[in-house]
């Protein structure tokens, strides 16, 4: 059943100022990990074994689509998932549309697996999915020879029939992980090798993923990128192999983290520790950003787990610094930016983001949602059309909308420890969809957040 987009408006925190954060904690599993755990183990050939597994509804949608496909999948059982492969060709045609919900990621990625299908399948989503643009995946779909149609200006939904595929050598116009995972999965049902540029580095928890599962990925280092800072990065697949089965342990999610690095970064006398989180190089923009502006991050415990490397995290509080971001680093930290810029709010002096246009296109304009809600308590925040400028000071208490984004609440959640009075933010249902249990670890952590029903 699909939920209701009512729901998103009967949940406020409420967050009172000040305190400082303690103890050791660990987050949900990764997002993008789960979700791709669900999908490969889907197609791979025996029984997958999955721990750690995120359950928050975005997630979740994934694994009920797959269920709705013929999948047999026990669980989650305190995040154990245990997935009956089907092998690349077992899919069945569900009975009607294939509801993800809010996640952009899982309706991209299915999008590849879909175009090798040889049964039609529509995509939907939630009222905040069905914003976000689809054509960046359609259109390299399209060129592999997948009939793709989109509701007005490429929104979903998004009907898709599949057939026989054609490899093909694609370049990304923008960096985007969906996009090349999208391209990545539909190759491995082309004839030949299909290719993907990718301007700029992006997340490469799907090659990782493949290769675990079995099936050859190759990188390639390209040429480096106009403005002389990124390389280019090929990737490579061959399509007709098969996924073996495979047990995968799901690290704590870096984004999910990313609120407690910010928060103890900006509240006097926090000392926290963050376990076994994902450190991919792909995904720590966060912590070299973070530590750009001056704040006191230490890694320990490092290791890999499942071909991901992870690290304990223990963040000091000291004061930051405005700092212009490098380019370079920001599809590194694509989805941490909301928070991020309550860290640049709480700085001393001036932070520039440029080149993050794609925030334009999330769950929300999350430029722009964050630039309303900061200057609504007090912060001097400039949106530009493919950043920010941050002038540091001292928040305000006062009321902000989140647009239904829940990175844009936990953000705003987050501001509340700088912030001279109480903060309430609005529309928070769709915390749920990232960050099962955020308020109560919050809460433990040493924020000061309650939860109303309105």
């Amino acid at each position: 059943m699909q939920p209701s987009n009512s729901a998103s408006q009967l949940l406020r925190y409420v967050v009172r100022p000040g305190g400082q954060l303690s103890g050791a904690i660990r987050v949900p599993g990764d997002k993008s990990i789960s979700h791709r755990s669900i999908m490969l183990g889907s197609i791979a050939e025996g029984t997958t074994e999955v721990y750690g597994f995120l359950e928050g509804e975005d997630a979740l949608a994934t694994l009920e689509a797959f269920r709705s496909m013929g999948v047999q999948i026990e669980g989650p059982n305190d995040g154990v998932v245990k997935i009956q492969g089907v092998g690349l060709h077992g899919l069945k045609e569900p009975e009607g549309e294939l509801y993800v919900g809010n996640a952009g990621t899982a309706m991209r990625l299915l999008a590849g697996l879909m175009a090798g299908q040889k049964f039609p399948v529509t995509l939907t989503g939630d009222r905040s999915l069905s914003r976000r643009p689809m054509n960046r995946v359609a259109n390299p779909l399209r060129e592999m020879g997948v009939n793709v149609d989109t509701a007005e200006d490429g929104r979903p939904p998004m009907a898709i029939q599949g057939g026989q595929l054609s490899a093909i050598h694609y370049d990304m116009p923008m960096a985007s992980a969906q996009v090349k995972s999208c391209v990545l999965l539909a190759g491995i049902y082309a004839g030949g090798k299909t290719s993907v540029v990718e301007p700029a580095p992006t997340r490469d928890h799907t090659e990782r993923m493949l290769r675990g599962f079995g099936y050859d990925v190759v990188t390639e280092a390209g040429e480096a990128s106009s403005k002389g800072k990124n390389k280019s990065k090929k990737v490579s697949i061959v399509g007709g192999g098969k996924l073996s089965a495979i047990s995968i342990d799901v690290p704590a999610d870096i984004s999910s983290a990313a609120f407690f690095m910010v928060a103890a970064s900006i509240s006097p006398g926090s000392d926290i520790t963050l376990q076994h989180v994902g450190i991919n190089p792909t995904r720590d923009g966060i912590i070299n950003i973070l530590k750009l502006m001056g704040a006191d991050i230490t890694l320990s415990n490092q290791s890999e787990v499942g071909g991901e490397p992870v690290a304990d995290i223990r963040v000091r509080y000291v004061p930051l610094h405005g700092i212009n971001i490098p380019e370079e680093l920001v599809p590194l930290a694509i989805d941490e930016f909301p928070v991020l810029f309550v860290a640049a709010a709480c700085a001393e002096g001036t932070t520039v983001l440029t080149g993050a246009e794609e925030l334009r296109v999330k769950e929300s304009d999350r430029i722009q949602v964050m630039a309303d809600g900061l200057q609504s308590l007090g912060v001097d925040a400039e949106p530009t059309p493919d950043g920010m400028i941050v002038k540091g000071g001292q928040l305000t208490g006062g009321e902000v909308e989140t647009h239904d984004d829940h990175r844009i609440a936990m953000s705003f959640t987050v501001a509340a420890l700088r912030a001279s009075g109480p903060i309430v933010v609005n529309n928070c249902a769709h915390v749920a969809t990232s960050f099962p249990g955020f308020v109560q670890l919050a809460q433990k952590s040493g924020i000061k957040v309650e939860e109303e029903l309105v």
